[in-house]
């Protein structure tokens, strides 16, 4: 049952987003929006994280499984990509760049002084 309790947090906050950015018409997808309410609702504290820990949890250790739709997408989609291959190629090596180096400074920030 906390299962369920947790879930129907997550997926609330979920769907707020969705309606805030079909209400306003936003340039930003719903999920993201969700996201960054959950991030809020955790900074607040008003989403404590005993509240979704276990749920969370279990996204977080299956997240390769949620990637097989988009990858069953880009196969499907083969033919319109073959002429961009190295266009390709070169955004997924910059963002990886990027990804990671703002990922070290975030952690950086964020790292407790005392802790190496």
């Amino acid at each position: 049952m906390k299962y369920l309790k947790q879930l129907s947090i997550i997926l609330g906050v979920y769907f707020l987003g969705l309606t805030i950015e079909k209400c306003f018409s936003l340039p930003v997808p719903g999920n993201v929006i969700g996201m960054i309410l959950l991030f809020l609702g955790l900074c607040t504290g008003v989403i404590k994280l005993h509240m979704i820990e276990e749920v969370s949890d279990f996204f977080l250790n299956h997240l390769a499984f949620f990637f097989i739709p988009a990858g069953v997408g880009l196969i499907t989609c083969i033919d319109v990509l073959k002429g961009s291959v190295s266009k390709l190629l070169i955004i997924i090596f910059l963002t990886t760049v990027i990804v990671l180096g703002s990922t070290g400074i975030t952690v950086q920030i964020m790292k407790p002084k005392g802790d190496k």
